[in-house]
């Protein structure tokens, strides 16, 4: 048990019975409890396997590679449409985590035989995502960003094509763009 989770805990205002819970059920695999990203986390040779963490309507325990998980009894959820790994079981009161203590058990030991087998979850390669027109049309007619923004790891080159997609506006769109071609040339990713 690592004291950053018992300090954790005792001081949450909320699902504190349920983190508590779902930490017994974690420490009964053969998981390292670790504390990162301010969650209790739980590591296989330091590779991360499962994370419990709270938000405001629910609290969930969180496969790193869940994407991988067989998912028998359809628990999972993908939190957002581009998160490619990751899947959350979520729980709004502790009879959820009770009633499926058992399938919990099961699933964390899955997931832990994917990381002993070292499988990896295959992610979209960046050439798979749509770049904006208006930004394709600044790399076309700037070399020097078009290196650039090639030069940026595949997260940072993700997190802007992300970032300049999602307003509905064309001129919102250019406007970021148009802010973000410093960051770019810099090296620099979104929220560096």
């Amino acid at each position: 048990m690592n004291p950053k989770v018992d300090k954790f805990i005792s001081k949450a205002t909320k699902w504190k019975e349920e983190m508590e819970l779902l930490r017994t059920i974690a420490l009964d695999s053969t998981l390292t409890e670790d504390f990162k990203w301010g969650q209790p986390c739980y590591t296989h040779q330091n590779n991360n396997v499962v994370l419990i963490h709270g938000f405001k309507e629910y609290c969930a325990l969180l496969f790193f590679k869940g994407a991988l998980l067989k998912d028998k009894h359809q628990l999972l959820i993908r939190q957002t449409e581009n998160v490619q790994s990751s899947r959350q079981i979520r729980f709004t009161d502790i009879k959820e985590i009770t009633s499926n203590t058992l399938i919990l058990k099961a699933y964390i030991k899955e997931a832990l035989d994917i990381e002993k087998a070292g499988l990896k979850v295959v992610l979209k390669t960046i050439e798979e995502y749509t770049v904006p027109e208006e930004f394709q049309i600044k790399l076309n007619e700037n070399s020097s960003l078009n290196k650039a923004f090639k030069a940026l790891t595949p997260g940072r080159q993700r997190g802007y094509l992300f970032y300049f997609s999602q307003p509905k506006q064309l001129k919102t769109r250019e406007l970021r763009i148009e802010k973000s071609i410093p960051q770019i040339m810099n090296g620099k990713g979104l929220n560096d």
